[in-house]
């Protein structure tokens, strides 16, 4: 197991993590080992550091899983620069506005890409490097910079409005990866298939975890479920990250029984698992450890819940991730005792630093920890409620501005999915409040049936009349072949909000 140093580096020290022979990256371009990876950062580094780019100066990819965009994050840092990875997914002005909102002085990217943007998307002074495919130089040493300084600038979906900025130091990102590595108990002999794109923190950390422990990452763009079990079977995976709707597509896939028992982790976070996704998951990977994760980009990862404990508790967000100060806090400001809701409070090092250029959002936000807190300093007010139970886990109530307010009561939209999905009728659901002028807010479901909507929608209005109570019941239901998603692969909840409040 990765001991908890509790001393941060930078994080580009991460390749000295590993056995120099052991191999870090397989990828199409075969493998590169640790001596190589520490390597090929510090000549990257040094192709950056000859740009005649300043200590600071941001440098955005807009990249796929190629060796390049899994460089970056490491040779970024090592040359004094700041990262900013744009997703792979985004289009042109979203593009455009991150590196203006950046400043962004260079974007390393790919002639296909480039053909996309239109004129004044890169600003005049941020030069355009199209296909780099070699960037032999003088090696960069490992630097011994400050950890505390900025090292990446990740963008944040933009569901509601503009991507924010969210600023992450070099012992953000290196406490985030050893936090991981340790609770998820990952050794030399672990390989990490990583999907997710590595401008989500959660998917950026499948590197950085992987390393941190000396396991190897198998970067992966995938088009459809059939590319991930190929995957695991050619790669002998270990260990895959997902958020539910991935999860979902997958377990929808036939997968044969001696590729599913390689795989000995699954992680989950951006969403909660729902009893029935536990079950389904349990029964497909039988031989799997599952670990149920709560964060938000602006703390990493708040909570983990214990692989031993998913079956009795599936609703249950867990305990704190080592390196973090998590905390249930009263509308008083005081500690909620177990039992009684209140906002989940992050503080300690895994806080980041506030939002890039955006002082007002920032203050909104990173507010000081509570008076009982044992970390002072800034902490993140997640806008979350969530409650401790007696046994001291975590469980997930509902976000603040996505709470349904209707006929005098607070209905939790995760109450209404998880019953809604409890019975099979329907394969997705998203519980959303739209303005009915007699109750205040009515309960709509947007849902994809697992099979013929109309006989889906009879069956589940006969059963939640049995499971919920008359004020929690949709007024209507929306039947979709598809739901939304967003950049990260996330069920896209403010553009269904928009849409049914049309």
């Amino acid at each position: 197991m990765v001991p908890l140093d509790p001393v941060p580096r930078p994080i580009d020290h991460l390749p000295l993590m590993g056995d120099p022979a052991a191999i870090a990256i397989e990828d199409r371009g075969g493998t590169l080992d640790f001596a190589g990876l520490d390597r090929d950062t510090g000549a990257l580094a040094g192709w950056l550091a000859a740009r005649g780019l300043a200590a600071g100066d941001r440098v955005a990819s807009w990249l796929p899983k190629n060796r390049l965009s899994c460089l970056l994050p490491l040779a970024a840092g090592r040359a004094g620069l700041v990262h900013v990875p744009v997703n792979p997914l985004l289009k042109h002005a979203q593009v455009a506005h991150i590196l203006r909102d950046s400043g962004a002085r260079l974007l390393l990217t790919q002639a296909s890409r480039t053909a996309t943007l239109a004129t004044g998307d890169v600003p005049e002074d941020c030069a355009l490097i199209p296909d780099l495919a070699a960037w032999g130089h003088d090696v960069m040493p490992p630097s011994d910079g400050d950890p505390d300084r900025l090292a990446a600038i990740l963008y944040t979906s933009g569901s509601t409005g503009r991507p924010k900025g969210v600023m992450l130091s070099h012992a953000n990102l290196w406490f985030g990866a050893i936090s991981v590595a340790h609770y998820l108990r990952l050794t030399p002999t672990d390989r990490t298939l990583c999907l997710l794109p590595f401008s989500f923190d959660y998917g950026q950390n499948q590197l950085f975890s992987s390393w941190a422990a000396g396991a190897r990452a198998i970067p992966l763009d995938y088009l459809t479920p059939r590319d991930v079990i190929k995957a695991v079977d050619r790669h002998a995976v270990t260990t895959l990250a997902g958020v539910p709707p991935l999860w979902v597509q997958l377990l929808e896939a036939d997968w044969p029984q001696p590729i599913a028992a390689r795989l000995r982790r699954l992680t989950n976070s951006g969403g909660a698992l729902t009893p029935r996704l536990v079950t389904a998951l349990r029964t497909t990977f039988p031989a799997a450890d599952l670990y149920p994760m709560y964060g938000l980009t602006e703390a990493f990862r708040s909570t983990y819940l214990e692989p031993s404990l998913v079956d009795a508790n599936p609703e249950a967000i867990g305990t704190a991730v080592p390196f973090a100060e998590v905390m249930v806090v009263g509308a008083d400001g005081s500690e909620a005792a177990p039992g009684e809701p209140g906002e989940l409070v992050h503080a300690g090092p895994l806080v980041a630093q506030g939002y890039w250029q955006d002082a007002a959002r920032t203050a909104e936000r990173f507010r000081p920890a509570p008076a009982f807190a044992a970390h002072g300093g800034l902490a993140v007010w997640s806008g979350d409620t969530v409650m401790r139970g007696e046994d001291g886990l975590l469980r997930f109530v509902g976000r603040d501005d996505e709470m349904i307010k209707s006929a005098g009561n607070r209905i939790s939209p995760t109450e209404i999915e998880e019953a809604v999905l409890r019975g099979g009728e329907a394969a997705e659901a998203v519980a959303i409040g739209v303005p009915d002028p007699r109750l205040g807010q009515a309960i709509v479901v947007v849902a994809r049936a697992d099979g013929d909507p109309v006989a889906a929608e009879a069956a589940l209005r006969a059963r939640l009349r049995a499971d919920l109570p008359n004020f929690m019941q949709p007024a209507r239901f929306e039947w979709r072949q598809a739901l939304p998603r967003n950049a990260n692969g996330k069920i896209d909840r403010a553009l269904l909000k928009r849409e049914t409040e049309a």
